[in-house]
């Protein structure tokens, strides 16, 4: 009987294994695309006057305040109101923009993009935000002096994956989905951004203690990235520093693009090379 008992405990044991070491590949990816291509701290985390407030990641903040609205970014640490929430339930809301009471969030969450993000990677993401750090931080709630849309399409059943890979393909999931490059980098309209017609064209305005930035044209057109090789396109992503020295401005998440892995980056810039060449807006 005994030796009956450590055998069904060996095999409980290496039944166990297999799935412990699934969620902890889960938690890696989620860490690697939240603190990295994702960027999610360059919105969530309090910020002071010489950056990130260390300690405070994900804490949530004041992100813009302008006449349409007042977007706040929550705490997303498991000290906030998601720890209230499933992981279903947070997980809709990052890419569907709907709370679990059926509220829609507003912008600047790039749900356009976020649509597309894969049912792995999000699964990732919602398993990793499990695990941060708590922080105690009320930044406060959104306000919105313009109406919300009932939902931004229809509801998400599935996404596959992307295999992983220096293509064109993983490039476009990366700068969509995952790093929503293509948001800030097309002119918005009525609707939101224009990607049906102006694709990486650039023009779109940013306002904040620097003064004001305009995102770049990053399509393959001469007022865009034909100019540049890969490694001056690289460097531009992950240190925001042009070929002549000079640094960009903010709100590129440098620092998170920084912690990519180097086919990730290749692939996003192959993507980039393929987009139709525009002009710049205006």
């Amino acid at each position: 009987m005994h030796k009956l008992t450590l055998a069904a405990l060996a095999a409980t044991v290496l039944l166990a294994a297999p799935a412990a070491a699934q969620d902890d590949d889960l938690v890696a990816r989620g860490e690697y695309l939240v603190t990295g291509p994702a960027g999610c701290g360059n919105c969530h985390s309090p910020m002071g006057p010489t950056g990130f407030i260390e300690g405070q990641e994900l804490g949530g903040r004041l992100v813009e305040a302008n006449d349409m609205f007042t977007a706040i970014a929550p705490n997303i640490t498991p000290a906030s109101h998601i720890a209230d929430w499933s992981d279903a339930e947070l997980a809709r809301a990052i890419r569907e923009g709907i709370r679990p009471d059926g509220s829609v969030i507003g912008p600047p969450m790039p749900f356009t993009f976020y649509r597309g993000l894969s049912d792995t990677d999000l699964a990732a993401i919602v398993a990793y935000l499990r695990t941060v750090p708590t922080v105690d931080h009320d930044p406060g709630q959104s306000a919105y002096n313009i109406p919300l849309p009932p939902a931004y399409g229809p509801p998400v059943d599935s996404v596959a994956d992307i295999p992983a890979g220096v293509t064109v393909e993983y490039g476009e999931y990366l700068a969509g989905p995952v790093a929503h490059c293509m948001e800030c980098h097309t002119p918005m309209g009525p609707m939101g951004p224009m990607v049906d017609t102006e694709l990486g064209r650039g023009g779109f305005e940013f306002h904040g203690p620097w003064g004001i930035s305009v995102a770049s044209n990053i399509t393959s057109h001469e007022d865009g990235l034909a100019g540049y090789s890969d490694a001056d396109i690289a460097a531009m992503i992950t240190q925001g520093v042009r070929p002549d020295g000079s640094p960009m401005f903010p709100p590129m998440p440098y620092g998170f693009l920084a912690n990519m892995t180097d086919e990730d980056l290749a692939a996003i810039i192959l993507y980039l090379r393929s987009l139709p060449p525009l002009p710049d807006a205006g």
